[in-house]
């Protein structure tokens, strides 16, 4: 069974923890044997209050409409919040970021692109990390090495980056997840996971839900794209899992709140 959380509800199990953000609903954080992580996720431009953690993670739509100058001001805005470490990555929205969309056929200039690309990648110092299509780790004080994957990629919905349009080209892109992938950062939900639309449809990729069946290692997968179902469960239906995993939409455009998840550091 998947345990769904609405905003009063704070689900536990003995690895896992949710809280909707807020300060009457997040106690402190519960110490060095576990990580605290800040989901968010649609931010499209815009600003919020973020509540402390360890790791900050971001899951794509980092600017309203694409272009380098909104980038910059979630990017800027990101560099300026204190978690340790904090991971992006890019979503449908973020035509800069993609290299497709310098090809003259898109309508954005080359250089914007690559100035946006290069950008991103610069901004490890501030404790901020791009990931597209790639593994990340990183080590807390507290000696726990958490092993990350990230990508933008989205079913093709309308005109917009990182996108793909069949199951082949979806197979190909998340055949790339490690098997050892902890955190996985996706910018698309899976299929029937947090992706039902204000139409009721489901609008997760199928490819996606597949792969996350063999992720055993995986204790939290962050996504958004689907504004209307933003909200996080505990999954414990899984009996080849020694501990549970923790699904989340953290888009923002709607809340206007992100949501942390605790594990315990197993």
């Amino acid at each position: 069974m998947s345990t769904v959380i609405p905003t009063t509800v704070i689900p536990t199990t003995e690895t896992a923890r949710i809280y909707r953000e807020g300060a009457d609903f997040i106690p402190p954080h519960p110490g060095s044997d576990w990580t605290r992580f800040v989901c968010i996720s649609d931010t499209h431009s815009r600003t919020f209050h973020i509540p402390a953690g360890d790791v900050l993670l971001h899951a794509g739509d980092l600017s309203s409409w694409g272009s380098l100058s909104q980038l910059i001001i979630t990017v800027e805005w990101l560099k300026s919040l204190d978690h340790p470490v904090k991971i992006m990555v890019a979503g449908n929205h973020d035509l800069c970021l993609d290299k497709n969309w310098a090809q003259p056929i898109y309508g954005l200039l080359p250089e914007e692109v690559q100035q946006a690309r290069t950008y991103v990648r610069s901004q490890a110092a501030a404790g901020l990390y791009y990931i597209e299509h790639e593994p990340f780790r990183f080590m807390l004080p507290s000696g726990r090495e958490w092993k990350v994957y990230g990508s933008p990629a989205a079913p093709l919905y309308a005109r917009g980056s990182f996108q793909y349009e069949t199951t082949d080209e979806a197979r190909v892109i998340y055949n790339r997840i490690p098997k050892d992938t902890e955190i996985l950062i996706t910018h698309t939900p899976p299929f029937m996971t947090l992706d039902t639309t204000s139409k009721g449809k489901h609008a997760g990729c199928h490819v996606l839900s597949n792969k996350l069946a063999e992720l055993r290692n995986c204790r939290l997968h962050v996504f958004g794209h689907i504004h209307e179902c933003a909200g996080a469960q505990i999954n414990t239906d899984d009996p080849f899992r020694l501990v549970d995993s923790v699904s989340v939409n953290a888009a923002m455009a709607v809340t206007k709140k992100a949501i942390v998840v605790d594990l315990l550091n197993w």
